[in-house]
């Protein structure tokens, strides 16, 4: 099933995708939920495709007329794992790493599809990373390479957007990965069902302006989904609706010569296979 939340006129909706139109959950029935994360928590996303199945013609909107949501609005903890793609590594100025590298995001710096993505004032160094974006479907602590995808209620596409000048600044990365409205989520939610298990084997690109700037497949991961999930719950209790980002394949703007930053009038895209295109124009912060 694919889901996006958009904008009604009573407040935030659930709707069911299908084709180029999006089943408004509402529309068919007034007491169907509108929080998915509330859904995935309560594991009652089978719920939503009983609603949709009732659908009349009336319910359906055209999917390009809607203004979305970020899918999964209040996260607990968004985790991120940086120097997932060996070609991303050999790229910088890292070696590669014995365990996943993490580093936290704040919902404070997340925004949803088609929102502006702020180039800040304090710095041109807005670079693009297209990430594959996991979502927690269940509370979950030492997981093992057996059970580990049960933990999964789905996933969505993401643009880590990253402020390269202040994530130099020290050793540590979270000044440069949070900076305000840098955060591109969604517009898709897709359950794990849907997809290959782990996600693995799905082609991954960033185009900036309509060229391909990052092209790579999940398989490229160098940790994967499930040694992921197993490697952060032996520390952290992992909650339904926390986000882990998967990491960004190659190519990003840092490492070009020149660098290739993003800037106002910019559009940027990341595109998953089978998880869907997040487009974002980018603006100047005011």
């Amino acid at each position: 099933m694919r889901l996006v939340s958009f904008k009604g006129s009573d407040g935030p909706r659930i709707g069911v995708v299908s084709g180029e139109s999006v089943i408004d959950l509402t529309a068919v029935d007034s007491a169907a939920p509108r929080d998915i994360q509330t859904v995935i928590a309560e594991g009652q996303l089978n719920k939503l495709a009983e609603i949709a199945q009732n659908a009349s013609e009336s319910a359906h909107l055209n999917y390009a007329d809607l203004e979305l949501n970020i899918p999964i609005s209040a996260a607990g903890k968004i985790l991120c794992l940086g120097l997932n793609y060996m070609e991303h590594v050999n790229e910088g100025i890292f070696e590669k790493q014995p365990f996943p590298t993490i580093f936290m995001r704040s919902m404070t710096s997340m925004i949803a599809a088609n929102e502006p993505l702020v180039r800040p004032k304090k710095s041109i160094t807005l670079d693009f990373e297209a990430e594959l974006a996991l979502v927690v479907g269940k509370k979950s602590r030492h997981l093992t390479a057996a059970n580990a995808l049960e933990a999964v209620a789905g996933y969505t596409c993401c643009n880590d957007g990253s402020v390269r000048e202040y994530q130099r600044h020290t050793i540590q990365w979270t000044m440069g990965k949070n900076f305000d409205g840098t955060g591109p989520l969604g517009p898709d939610f897709v359950t794990a069902d849907e997809l290959p298990d782990g996600a693995k084997g799905l082609d991954i690109s960033c185009r900036l302006n309509g060229e391909t700037v990052q092209s790579s497949n999940t398989d490229m991961m160098m940790f994967p989904v499930v040694e992921t999930l197993v490697y952060i719950t032996e520390g952290l209790t992992l909650e339904p609706g926390d986000i882990i980002l998967m990491g960004t394949p190659s190519g990003v703007g840092h490492a070009r010569k020149p660098p290739l930053w993003m800037k106002d009038g910019d559009t940027v895209e990341v595109e998953i296979e089978k998880v869907g295109l997040l487009r974002n124009p980018i603006v100047d912060e005011a």
